[in-house]
């Protein structure tokens, strides 16, 4: 029986925080892995989780927004701690750079867009875990806001708390406290030892021989982090009721076929085996406080050629994957490499959604923001999809532009358009499992 990664990293962790003299916290597995790509490849930048919004120009006070986000981040140790390696372990070292707020600049014939996508790719690594930055057009009505987090301090469930958080300091303009909370400190460290149990739990044999199974065709294309400088956009009706529910294997199906037609047409895709389409998946484990962070897990579909035939067999093999959703990252590659999938465990497409009525809006000067989104950002995939369920369901393509052309990429789309639209419009999709 092999060991578990979560436990070989507790024994680490413990062994550096009984010698280290400030307080150290654990990290989660999504934690770690941010923080061990950062070493590995300093300059990438696709770990950094910026919303936008757009006000009527005037709305924002740069004064008070830095005041709100240092109020704020004071009150949480995912963003006034610093992540850090000690002794070659990933580690909360409590007491750090807080938030930053500022005004961006936008050069003469550029655009706020333009600007703010620049200084979000010049995000130093040793910065604060928080930064609101903001621009606007020389001549135009609207002002930008980016609110940008270092992913390892958030995911989705985080970004709700933050909006409605930053939303209220700014209307009573509070100052921040003067140290770390003693309380938010034992239950950000509550939280994560649950979050820890949880995935060392779910890293045993029936986990290993789930994912072999599931995994273990795997081929691969030569995934990994990429730039962009491209988005394709289309919004189509919102799920209502149980249909909701069928959504996300729809879209697994969807971009699986999209992501087949761009690594064929670019080549590298050496036959009809599965490629790896991460998505990130997960939440508080039962019990835990709400701290901020990133309690995700990244879970891998294994994307076959070609549209499935069966959408029951789809959805049934996602729930089941659901039932391990705990299994660390690291472990679910080794157990689809155990099964014989010659895969390195990067990914060759990313699936994200956000569901938006789990999120309050971003409230300013009793002006709500409008939510914008920026091409142009890095991927941790070569191509990466983006849905967000609110009023309507906003489906967002980019891809690597250096490895993809943009006309195979419009068709990739049109592709996981036609597939989506098939499933939302042949059957309602009512599955209602726990």
């Amino acid at each position: 029986m092999h060991a578990s990664i979560t436990s070989a990293y507790l024994t680490r962790y413990r062994s550096a925080a009984a010698r280290s003299p400030v307080e150290l916290l654990p990290l989660t597995g999504a934690q770690r892995r941010f923080l061990i790509t950062r070493r590995l490849a300093p300059l990438r930048r696709s770990d950094v989780v910026p919303l936008f919004f757009a006000y009527p120009r005037g709305t924002l006070d740069q004064d008070r927004l830095a005041r709100a986000a240092t109020a704020v981040a004071a009150r949480h140790p995912a963003l006034c701690g610093g992540f850090a390696a000690v002794r070659g372990t990933p580690v909360l070292r409590v007491g750090g750079p807080s938030a930053e707020a500022a005004r961006v600049a936008v050069a003469p014939g550029g655009t706020a867009r333009e600007a703010l996508r620049e200084a979000l790719l010049d995000w130093p690594a040793d910065g604060p875990a928080l930064r609101l930055l903001f621009a606007h057009e020389p001549d135009g009505e609207e002002e930008l806001l980016a609110l940008a987090l270092d992913h390892a301090a958030c995911d989705e469930q985080s970004l709700g708390v933050l909006t409605a958080e930053l939303s209220r300091a700014y209307e009573t303009d509070e100052p921040a406290a003067a140290g770390p909370d003693p309380q938010a400190l034992a239950d950000y460290r509550q939280a994560v030892e649950l979050q820890l149990a949880t995935e060392d739990a779910a890293g045993g044999p029936a986990a290993q021989a789930h994912w072999g199974r599931r995994l273990g065709g795997l081929t691969g294309a030569g995934g990994g982090a990429a730039a962009s400088t491209g988005m394709l956009t289309e919004r189509l009706p919102a799920a209502e009721g149980a249909a909701r529910s069928g959504v996300f294997p729809a879209l697994l199906d969807a971009v699986g076929v999209a992501a087949h037609r761009l690594h064929r047409a670019h080549r590298t895709y050496p036959g009809d085996g599965a490629l790896a389409l991460g998505y990130p998946w997960g939440g508080r484990p039962a019990g835990a406080p709400a701290a901020l962070g990133c309690f995700l897990n990244t879970l891998v579909h294994p994307a076959g050629p070609t549209a499935t035939s069966d959408p029951d067999a789809l959805a049934d093999a996602w729930w089941d994957d659901l039932d391990h959703a705990g299994t660390p990252f690291d472990e679910v590659v080794r157990a689809a490499r155990t099964a014989g999938a010659p895969w390195s465990g990067a990914l060759d497409a990313m699936l994200t959604l956000e569901d938006l009525h789990r999120r309050p809006p971003l409230v300013l000067g009793g002006t709500p923001g409008r939510e914008t989104h920026l091409a142009g950002r890095p991927l941790a995939a070569p191509l990466a999809v983006s849905a967000s369920h609110g009023d309507d369901l906003l489906i967002r393509l980019a891809w690597d532009s250096d490895r993809f052309p943009e006309a195979d990429a419009h068709v990739a789309f049109d592709d996981l358009l036609a597939v989506l639209r098939q499933h939302l419009r042949a059957r309602p999709l009512l599955h209602t499992h726990a």
